[in-house]
């Protein structure tokens, strides 16, 4: 039975964008939670946190904007189009989160400017994200091979929802890995600031879930059609697993379980994503397979994923067990 490399690709792409939506999450969730600190010193202690793997958690972003220009270069060529302020937005965002986290711990005059600077370039990319999420899933016009949608197609009421909630998700990750990283006042800030922003985050999860089974028909008969609904129920059930488990962390204080169940919340969600656009890679009509470059080129391009992947696996899982455990005032990577 042949192999279809275009499917195999499919996997990897959605790997790498969940793998950076994890992991650069709780990095933006932690500029987020700026206004929401104190002062100066848990700012600094938070960002500290997050100094010795922010670079690295990019790099999964790299490698899903990359593939999917090498691999699906159809797909590249109509997303782009449709998603060009977004993108833009997303990339200066984080460029500019980039130089505040570098600057503010070098000057002394402009440290709230650079304070705002790290927060406002992550709250903008992840406004970015939650847009183009919404946009793609509500459904890219696509005439022969081309975009054929207007300039304002990606601004819309669920494109504004779907920010929200990755914003308010992003902050929950933030919220969780600083209740992993931190101790004192900063872990008592971070888990009574994890309370509200986890039931906000459920609320949006259950708002964007009811939503878009309605925004395509085919959405719908995935979800509630037989015999796929029987599967689709599956996520909404291991959903409330991880739900009652994040619950169950921050009521025990927990320091581990409440990161580790807003993980389990984000890759369900992506899962159900998965479910509604399979097999589209582009809702409402672009396949994976017709969006794919030839087979010659997906073969040449898995031999360098088959070799990177598991370099960048390692080296990332290296940078968490050196600066594992928990972060103190008077630690810095500066």
């Amino acid at each position: 039975m042949p192999v279809d490399l275009s499917f195999i690709w499919a996997g990897l792409i959605a790997f790498a964008v969940l793998a950076y939506v994890l992991l650069d999450g709780f990095d933006l969730g932690v500029g987020i939670l700026f206004p929401f600190l104190a002062d100066r010193g848990e700012r600094h202690l938070a960002m500290n946190t997050i100094a010795p793997v922010w670079d690295g958690n990019e790099t999964w972003l790299v490698l899903g904007g990359g593939g999917l220009f090498a691999v699906f270069p159809l797909a590249y060529a109509i997303v782009m189009p449709a998603l060009y302020p977004l993108i833009v937005a997303m990339l200066l965002g984080l460029i500019f989160r980039g130089v505040a986290f570098e600057f503010v711990h070098r000057t002394r005059r402009m440290q709230g400017f650079w304070e705002f600077g790290f927060w406002a370039g992550s709250l903008i990319a992840a406004v970015a994200q939650g847009m183009a999420l919404g946009a793609l899933v509500q459904g890219i016009a696509i005439e022969g091979r081309a975009y054929a949608g207007g300039n304002w197609d990606w601004l819309t009421p669920f494109s504004l929802l779907t920010a929200l909630a990755l914003v308010v998700g992003y902050a929950l990750l933030g919220a969780t890995w600083l209740i992993l990283k931190t101790e004192g006042i900063m872990l008592d800030r971070a888990r009574r600031l994890a309370w509200p922003i986890g039931f906000s985050f459920l609320v949006l999860i259950g708002l964007v879930s009811l939503v878009t089974p309605f925004l395509r028909p085919e959405y719908l008969a995935r979800w509630f059609g037989w015999p796929s609904g029987a599967w689709s129920a599956v996520v909404p059930l291991l959903l409330a697993v991880a739900i009652w488990q994040l619950w169950i962390g921050l009521r025990d204080e927990n320091h581990l379980r409440p990161f580790l169940a807003t993980v389990a919340v984000f890759v369900l969600s992506y899962v159900g994503l998965g479910v509604s656009f399979y097999p589209n890679l582009v809702p409402p009509s672009l396949k994976i397979s017709d969006a794919a470059a030839p087979d010659t080129s997906l073969r040449f391009l898995l031999v360098g994923a088959v070799v990177l992947i598991p370099m960048i696996l390692a080296y990332t899982a290296y940078s968490y067990w050196v600066f594992r455990g928990k972060v103190r005032p008077d630690d810095g990577y500066h």
